[in-house]
């Protein structure tokens, strides 16, 4: 994410912020501008060791309080699979994301497709199972990476 879309969704985390009643600290912006800015998931300690490079004395339990209350407000998104986190590319509506995560390159992708949605609550109506989270991960290989293998 370059300067201007890292700006313009920081700005916007802002305003959803507020708009709920909630405060993004300097602290909680820190952590949303590390994830946004990366090309790549991050895990809470290695955030905790980008944010030593301008924080002082950074502590584990104020990056997991921070991460808490990002998650919370659907501003970054958990990856199970991976042990870490990724910024939310539509924050401004709750939804129940896919992501594609190449094992080859570790790009994560963000996806909305609304007929994986409709097929998970189908079987939660079948099986009677209630989703707490819904969230889809697809560990694969990206298209560029797929490329490199059938060309190398």
């Amino acid at each position: 994410m370059n300067k201007k879309q890292l700006t313009k969704v920081l700005g916007g985390a802002e305003k959803l912020c507020r708009k709920r009643g909630a405060r993004l600290t300097a602290r909680r912006r820190t952590v949303l501008e590390l994830l946004c800015a990366s090309d790549k998931p991050l895990s809470a300690y290695e955030i905790l060791d980008r944010m030593r490079a301008t924080t002082r004395n950074p502590a584990p339990p104020t990056v997991y309080r921070a991460l808490d209350f990002l998650l919370e407000q659907g501003l970054i998104h958990k990856l199970e699979s991976l042990h870490a986190f990724v910024g939310c590319t539509h924050p401004e509506h709750p939804h129940s994301s896919q992501f594609l995560i190449c094992g080859d390159c570790g790009e994560v992708s963000e996806m909305e497709n609304e007929a994986i949605l409709q097929s998970l609550q189908t079987a939660e109506r079948a099986t009677g199972f209630k989703t707490r989270h819904p969230v889809v991960e697809l560990l694969g290989t990206c298209a560029q990476c797929a490329e490199k293998h059938q060309s190398g």
